[in-house]
């Protein structure tokens, strides 16, 4: 079963988040004592080109299997270091549509928006990261491996090692993008 491997939060827009047994998500808010919570846009970049923007980015995920790859690439990334919310196990995120909604633990429930985009603040973090999380396919297609975006629909407090339930919206699916 996917389950949540690791939940981090941080009331400051630092780029790295701490790590915590547990979140509690706010229905429109995102994550409470995190940074980016708000119904409006709250990363800063964002904010500068019209902070009444619609905050899709209220929950950031991203796959603990990432973090094994970039291993296997000589990076020592641990959780919470690349400012995700919640990192996951089972779940191949990347993959999944938009739209799809995610059951986190017993009550509460996100919607993915879309795909985190990958900034420069990554080298600070580690050089070479930036370039380790941008990828082509055979098509010559980019793939943004920084994880995904999501918004809160149902409040609820979650826990590291709650399972994960996945519900795919209607076909025909939409692939994920830029968020």
């Amino acid at each position: 079963m996917p389950h949540i491997t690791s939940l981090s939060r941080s009331p400051t827009h630092t780029f790295s988040k701490i790590c915590v047994p547990e979140l509690e998500l706010l229905e429109g808010l995102g994550v409470a004592g995190d940074a980016h919570m708000g119904a409006r846009v709250k990363h800063r970049s964002r904010v500068a080109q019209n902070p009444d923007q619609p905050n899709l980015r209220q929950v950031h995920l991203i796959h603990n299997e990432l973090l094994d790859e970039l291993a296997t690439k000589g990076f020592d990334i641990t959780p919470g270091a690349m400012g995700e919310n919640i990192l996951t196990t089972g779940i191949q995120l990347l993959e999944l549509p938009l739209n799809t909604e995610l059951q986190l633990g017993e009550q509460a429930l996100i919607r993915i928006t879309g795909l985190r985009n990958p900034c420069a603040q990554l080298d600070g973090l580690a050089p070479g990261l930036m370039k380790a999380l941008l990828h082509r396919d055979t098509d010559g297609n980019l793939i943004l491996k920084g994880g995904i975006m999501a918004i809160v629909l149902r409040s609820g407090t979650i826990r590291t090692g709650d399972d994960i339930r996945i519900r795919l919206p209607e076909p025909p699916y939409i692939a994920l993008d830029r968020v």
